[in-house]
């Protein structure tokens, strides 16, 4: 068994990958393979899954960028998540903090926006390139705020915090636990977190909507899918066998580390949950707020 993982070696994402394959290890009394596959939004990694025997003995991390806004952004694809793809089960989501440096231009999230307001294209965020959650995630709040933001790409998340500290950029939007060192050396704080209530974790932190911004959500998510043409009673034991998995408290001790909430769900709530975001993120291209490439 091959688990196909479109994120470099011992980030987050990574690591709730191996805990998962251990666990299907167990269970199956067979090898699971994690083969790690990260560039270009999850296209290298599903332009290899994809050549794959239709067997179940693939499976493939498939997060919003590869399902949902990859389709949105490119004119051309080496896949289609709609017919190259059968889908098993969400996986985990995250939530997303915008951070400022300490102690940073703007004090509040209600200061950031006054002055995107005033001077449209001078606050600045950082983001992990085109399509990326930190690019897609601002630029939905932005939109809802009626504010235009100076987007700063970055092709390594260890230059992006480094220009965030440093004040070169102003904000950016990521998860707690991926600054979570950052904060306890007291280089980064909180404006607010993306959620609709205040994490338990961090009950200080204001969500947006309290923090003056407007009433959204940034979190993002990642699921597993196989490839498509799979038998009904392969597809069938994967879920069964997967939604045990995700029970377990090996896994689920993991994904807590980590900063992620497991998710468990059937093929057509993860059909429902990609047709419900690409409704939510076709305006941010329409709008030429996300670079249709």
């Amino acid at each position: 068994m091959r688990l196909v993982v479109p994120y470099s070696v011992g980030i987050g994402p990574d690591v709730v990958a191996r805990a998962l394959a251990d666990e299907l290890q167990r269970q199956w009394e067979q090898p699971v393979v994690v083969e790690n596959k990260p560039g270009a939004s999850g296209i290298v990694a599903f332009a290899d899954v994809r050549q794959t025997p239709p067997d179940g003995h693939t499976l493939f991390v498939a997060d919003t960028a590869t399902l949902v806004m990859n389709p949105l952004l490119h004119r051309s694809l080496p896949y289609d998540p709609q017919t190259d793809l059968a889908p098993l089960t969400l996986l985990f989501r995250a939530t997303f903090a915008l951070w400022t440096a300490v102690p940073g231009r703007h004090p509040t999230l209600r200061a950031l926006l006054d002055a995107a307001r005033a001077a449209p294209g001078t606050v600045s965020y950082a983001m992990l390139g085109n399509g990326h959650p930190s690019h897609v995630a601002v630029e939905q709040m932005a939109m809802a705020a009626d504010v235009r933001l100076l987007a700063v790409p970055f092709k390594e998340a260890s230059a992006l915090f480094s220009a965030v500290v440093a004040g070169d950029v102003d904000f950016t939007a990521f998860s707690m636990h991926t600054v979570a060192a950052l904060v306890a050396q007291g280089r980064l704080r909180p404006l607010a977190v993306a959620a609709p209530s205040r994490l338990p974790d961090h009950p200080q932190v204001p969500t947006i909507h309290e923090a003056g911004g407007p009433p959204v959500e940034m979190r993002p998510w990642a699921a597993l899918v196989t490839v498509a043409g799979t038998p009904a009673p392969v597809l069938e034991r994967l879920q069964r066998d997967l939604a045990r998995a995700l029970a377990s408290p090996e896994v689920r001790r993991m994904a807590d580390t980590t900063g992620f909430e497991l998710l468990s769900s059937t093929p057509q709530q993860l059909r429902d949950r990609v047709a419900a975001d690409q409704a939510l993120y076709a305006p941010l291209v329409r709008d030429g707020r996300v670079a249709r490439i």
